[in-house]
């Protein structure tokens, strides 16, 4: 039997080396700081390996096909003559190979990190033992940050296994499902739809309980995407939730409250991800917790636990990459003393990379409604039909603007081909509270889709050129 070691003391102790595990270490070691970084998968988490990534090469494959087929109306005519998935997945793995191993060097030449490989969980209010290959190690911090990452949800009464499958399954296809049933018409939802119909699925159906798709975005995204899904022959359920689902040894019949059937050959569960704490010792250290979510102070990230942070999707918000990374960076400066911006929910850049992509930055129209009143809010809607760029690519959509009366932009939603690109502007105007008149002054090159932005908020600011007020 292996013997435990003697404890270690670090500046900062870690568990979890995902996006926002990884950028707390690479940020506090860039501070000065002894970091232990703990994990007992592969460094760069679900986000590199089974998640983000990969999901976004294997559109990336889609979009490819889609190229192929519309080549014709350009007057290029060529076809698809295969989907060769194992060439597909070999892409996949390259893509997520080099960056694994970029990070790897970063971590490894990084003075002051040290990653521990194993299962560790929070023994005391500072201290994470870890069961590793040669032993037990007890490693104690003047601060701890916990970054445990997300799981796959299923519903009660629905186990994964066989035809009925989770996102990190559904990667590892062999080959493309003729006519899947998607269970979850959120960000992976439609994704998958969007990536296996371009791969030449038969057809494809989402089930979603709620009454749009994305429900979370602006009302107008989801109708814009429901108007593209069905152009695209992806078909959807809307508004009746999910009872049963009963599978065979070829297929599987999904059963809905209201007694409608569907049935398919395979169905991805993809009903959201959900908080990987059990059994990791957060609630026994006394931190507090909600279903399962750390609560942390959106104003500093810290636990209740003096001097315990948490970041990432453990935390009760958005679960993108992009976030945990940005609050591993704030927590590593927090602790550093050094005071950084809280980071506001809101302002986070959100996309969604089906065809056509969706991006959107701030508050809804909804929202922006709740928050300042029917009459303190004003809004406007962009037509891509305009955009020489766009026209280019063939993509209908538009770019909305929503802000304050008389005050700053406060929410971008914007759907069509490549649109996401232009969520980093998007972002900027939002956060740094641009008026439309700020942004009507930029120049915006032609011809590009970032043109859209600039005739919308001409558009706003009351002096259209290529657009109606």
């Amino acid at each position: 039997m292996a013997e435990e070691t003697t404890d270690q003391t670090y500046d900062l102790v870690i568990l979890g080396a995902g996006s926002g595990g990884y950028a707390a270490a690479l940020r506090a070691a860039e501070l000065g700081m002894s970091v232990a970084l703990v994990e007992k998968d592969k460094l760069g988490g679900t986000c590199l390996h089974r998640g983000c990534v990969p999901t976004k090469t294997m559109l990336h494959v889609g979009e490819v096909a889609d190229t192929a087929a519309e080549g014709a109306s350009l007057g290029v005519k060529m076809t698809v003559e295969a989907i060769e998935m194992e060439s597909v997945l070999g892409f996949k793995d390259k893509i997520v190979g080099r960056l694994y191993k970029g990070l790897q060097g970063l971590v490894k030449s990084a003075k002051g990190i040290e990653l521990v490989s194993g299962h560790g969980r929070l023994t005391g209010p500072k201290t994470v033992t870890v069961e590793t290959e040669s032993g037990t190690r007890s490693l104690t911090g003047a601060n701890v940050v916990l970054a445990s990452g997300s799981f796959s949800k299923t519903l009660p009464g629905l186990e994964l296994g066989g035809r009925i499958i989770d996102s990190e399954a559904a990667l590892e296809l062999t080959s493309v499902p003729k006519n899947p049933i998607i269970l979850g018409g959120g960000v992976i939802g439609v994704e998958f739809a969007s990536v296996w119909k371009s791969l030449g699925a038969e057809s494809v159906t989402i089930v979603e309980g709620l009454p749009h798709l994305v429900a979370n975005e602006d009302e107008a995204l989801s109708k814009a995407l429901e108007r593209a899904y069905k152009k695209r022959g992806i078909a959807f359920s809307l508004g009746t939730f999910f009872e049963k689902a009963e599978q065979t040894e070829n297929g599987v019949t999904v059963t809905l409250v209201d007694g409608k059937t569907f049935e398919g050959d395979y169905l991805l569960v993809a009903v959201g991800r959900g908080p990987n704490t059990k059994d990791l010792g957060y609630e026994e250290q006394g931190i507090s917790m909600d279903r399962g979510f750390v609560l942390a102070d959106p104003a500093t990230l810290q636990t209740n636990v003096e001097g315990v942070y948490a970041v990432g999707d453990i935390v009760p918000g958005l679960q993108l990459a992009h976030r945990g990374f940005q609050q591993g960076i704030f927590v590593a400066e927090q602790i550093a003393g050094l005071a950084p911006a809280p980071i506001v929910e809101s302002g986070i850049p959100r996309v969604t990379y089906c065809e056509p992509q969706l991006g959107s930055v701030g508050l809804t129209e909804k929202q922006a409604k709740e928050k300042y009143g029917d009459d303190g809010v004003a809004t406007y809607e962009y037509n891509l039909g305009g955009n020489g760029k766009s026209q280019i690519l063939g993509t209908t959509g538009f770019v909305k603007l929503v802000r304050e009366k008389d005050g700053p932009v406060v929410g971008i939603h914007m759907v069509g081909t490549n649109m996401s690109e232009q969520i980093g502007e998007a972002q900027l105007i939002v956060n740094w509270e641009a008026y439309p008149e700020d942004v009507a002054s930029l120049i915006h090159a032609h011809p590009t889709q970032n043109e859209a932005l600039g005739e919308a908020h001409l558009a706003l600011a009351g002096k259209p050129l290529h657009a109606h007020a």
